[in-house]
């Protein structure tokens, strides 16, 4: 079998593992024997458990950017790719539970080097999520009204909402990907609509002037 193969095998095995157990109660042994290999062949293409966690890490990081990134069709109107974006986010996760567990779970609360890599691609679905909102705004506004502030704020919001929602899906029999998308498009872009025409939510004040 080729190394590469041999490789992703070893992975396969390894985020099932890690996505079960934890990253602290999985063994190496555990992991080769799901694989089919012998455990010193684990450490001579993978070196070590922390090293081979990393690799889990940032193998189904990218599997997870990449899905939300093709499903965001371009040159649809900014709802329409958001609500793709978010399909896709949330099938991707249902279909991947384990590896959703390593990201979402096991990577954040295990400290460094872990949460760095998780941070890398949180930011960069934040980042393309930003997109979406702005230009979601450029088409409202020919100048965009929004600040780069807000539109950063929203974004980090909605990437929050959606990282909370599939974990309880995940958990909650019978909750598709559709319906987790839809939960936080209904949640989220009535808002958004509103915040992009000019009309954001005030606080309401007192007669001298104070928010309450």
């Amino acid at each position: 079998m080729p190394r590469a193969v041999r490789e992703q095998q070893m992975m396969d095995a390894a985020v099932q593992t890690f996505g079960r157990r934890g990253y602290r109660a999985a063994s190496m042994d555990e992991i080769a024997e799901l694989a089919g290999v012998s455990k010193p062949l684990v450490y001579l293409y993978l070196n070590s458990k922390e090293e081979l966690f990393t690799a889990c890490i940032r193998r189904e990081a990218k599997a997870l950017v990449d899905a939300v990134r093709a499903g965001a069709v371009p040159g649809l109107p900014a709802d329409r790719q958001l609500w793709a974006g978010l399909r896709a986010f949330f099938a991707h996760t249902a279909e991947h539970p384990d590896g959703w567990t390593v990201l979402h779970r096991q990577a954040r609360t295990h400290g460094e080097p872990f949460a760095t890599e998780v941070t890398v691609m949180r930011d960069e679905i934040v980042a393309f999520v930003t997109g979406l909102i702005g230009a979601a705004a450029r088409e409202v506004h020919h100048d965009p009204a929004l600040p780069d502030r807000d539109v950063s704020g929203l974004a980090q919001a909605l990437v929050g909402a959606a990282e909370s929602l599939a974990g309880w899906a995940n958990e909650t029999p019978g909750v598709s990907a559709k319906e987790a998308a839809a939960t936080l498009m209904n949640f989220s872009w009535a808002g958004l609509e509103n915040l992009m025409n000019g009309h954001p939510w005030q606080p309401p004040t007192l007669s001298g002037g104070r928010a309450r």
